[in-house]
């Protein structure tokens, strides 16, 4: 089972090394010790946590989406240049660029400071992982 140093679960899910002290002390996170006596939370529980605090988008809303990638953040810079423009969103730890017509840009009314959402659709989404470490050799008798 994957386990994550309290620094590094924090930085994952998008709050602070205390939140996840907490959440482990009260029994929200499954927590332990590495072979380094460091505190860690299991991966699993983080997952599980971090499902229990995303937004739900539920039936309540006024349309459907075939899209369920949804960022919501502020926008942080905004580019126009001629018929197109450029818009960066900060969600959270991710940043989010976006090209668009100038004209999408007015009719949105998006100026730096505005609350907006990016909505992802995608043919291909890659994903990376950590290689594990390999195995240390055996040693030799000595």
């Amino acid at each position: 089972m994957t386990h994550y140093r309290i620094s590094d679960a924090a930085r994952l899910i998008g709050v602070s090394d205390d939140t996840i002290r907490r959440w482990a002390a009260d029994g929200i996170l499954e927590s332990g010790t590495d072979e380094a006596g460091r505190r860690t939370v299991s991966g699993a529980s983080l997952a599980k946590r971090a499902l229990d605090l995303a937004p739900q988008h539920g039936d309540d809303e006024p349309v459907r989406r075939s899209a369920r990638n949804r960022f919501t953040g502020i926008v942080t810079a905004v580019e126009r240049s001629g018929i197109v423009a450029q818009v960066e969103l900060q969600c959270g730890p991710n940043r989010v660029v976006s090209l668009m017509t100038s004209e999408a840009l007015d009719d949105l009314g998006i100026e730096i400071g505005s609350r907006a959402t990016a909505i992802v659709k995608a043919t291909t989404v890659i994903i990376e992982a950590e290689r594990p470490d390999p195995p240390a050799p055996p040693r030799s008798p000595q």
